[in-house]
């Protein structure tokens, strides 16, 4: 029973991580990398973020901790490692927070963004060039219905599974520690 708890805390706090790294990196370089860029070049390259990150090495990591963190609330609850267990439930909460902030918010900014189109033609300076100006004003609407949102409530994920993380990990040291004093 208490390595069948111990992998189960490991497993879930690895997921924790992997989701925290992600989603800071997005906040600390990504998106003021991408600040930077035009309109098109935005739009564009959040479009294919978006479609390239639904893979098996995002959906395991994001969505295994949700059935772990339920299991390592029961194995706690019934076993030696109940000294965690406030610790896991607030990592559960915080973790569930920030899916729900994926799924309720970033998820239908990527969709409402992909429909934008990239405005194929268009350029990203002012003075046009072979683009029209409905193709920039329709790149420029579509960033600015976008950015903003979607970088603040990547901060709120960010650091909800960023917690959830350090809950997990205190949590998997105060397992590791039981019966040992």
């Amino acid at each position: 029973m208490r390595a069948l708890q111990t992998a189960t805390l490991l497993l879930a706090t690895l997921g924790a991580g992997l989701m925290a790294g992600l989603f800071a990196a997005f906040a600390y370089a990504v998106m003021p990398g991408l600040g930077r860029s035009g309109d098109r070049t935005f739009v564009q390259a959040m479009q294919n973020i978006n479609r390239a990150i639904i893979n098996g090495w995002f959906l395991l990591p994001f969505l295994l901790p949700i059935p772990l963190l339920i299991l390592a609330t029961v194995l706690a609850w019934n076993g030696p490692g109940r000294v965690a267990l406030p610790w896991i439930l607030a990592a559960l909460v915080l973790y569930m927070a920030g899916f729900f902030v994926t799924s309720g918010v970033n998820v239908p900014l990527n969709n409402a963004l992909d429909k934008a189109g990239t405005g194929e033609g268009a350029t990203d300076g002012p003075g046009g060039g072979s683009g029209d100006g409905s193709r920039r004003d329709r790149l420029k609407a579509a960033r600015g219905s976008f950015e903003r949102r979607w970088v603040t409530w990547n901060i709120v994920r960010a650091l909800a599974h960023t917690a959830a993380f350090g809950l997990l990990a205190w949590a998997l040291f105060l397992h590791g520690t039981a019966g040992t004093a």
